[in-house]
């Protein structure tokens, strides 16, 4: 009897969360708008200001980030692009406990977008979550349950993870 792999043990990318935060409203975050649609090929969703800082000029409930969920093969087309430009390197500051890891990169043309002098150059931060099969019992709305323990994805997990899948490298401290 041969041993096979647990199918339902199997780590995959659940979803792809890009931001753009301008913190200021008006021609800038239409322009962040215009690139984050260029990078997913999807509509982005304004993102507000929770509160007010008088210090930054920020009003509460003003439009001052763009975000996107892109999930599926486009997703991992993406975070290949988004680890290409990091290098394949991140610190293990950048995993969660819950087994996410996100990262930033400071140019947007780096992803191969090609410049545009009229919409400037925009940094963005990459989220990834980590699931396994089977994780649609917490997400579902008849009959819900819990994720049991063993099923979570861990922090060393999600950094094994993107070893294997990436050959990628971990460091201890950012560069």
């Amino acid at each position: 009897m041969s041993e096979k792999a647990n199918p339902m043990r199997n780590i995959r990318v659940e979803k792809l969360v890009i931001n753009i935060c301008v913190g200021e409203s008006g021609d800038a975050i239409s322009k962040a708008a215009r690139v984050l649609q260029q990078i997913s090929g999807q509509e982005p969703v304004y993102g507000k200001a929770r509160f007010t800082i008088r210090s930054f000029s920020i009003r509460r409930n003003e439009k001052i980030s763009v975000h996107a969920t892109i999930r599926g093969e486009k997703a991992l087309e993406i975070l290949e692009r988004g680890l290409k430009v990091k290098e394949y390197e991140l610190v293990k500051k950048n995993f969660s406990d819950s087994g996410n890891f996100g990262f930033g990169i400071q140019e947007h043309i780096d992803l191969g977008i090609k410049y545009d002098p009229n919409t400037g150059i925009f940094g963005m931060d990459f989220y990834v979550q980590l699931a396994r099969p089977g994780g649609r019992v917490t997400k579902r709305k008849a009959q819900r349950s819990r994720l049991g323990y063993q099923h979570k994805v861990t922090r060393e997990e999600a950094m094994e993870w993107f070893k294997k899948q990436y050959d990628g490298i971990i460091l201890d401290k950012a560069k």
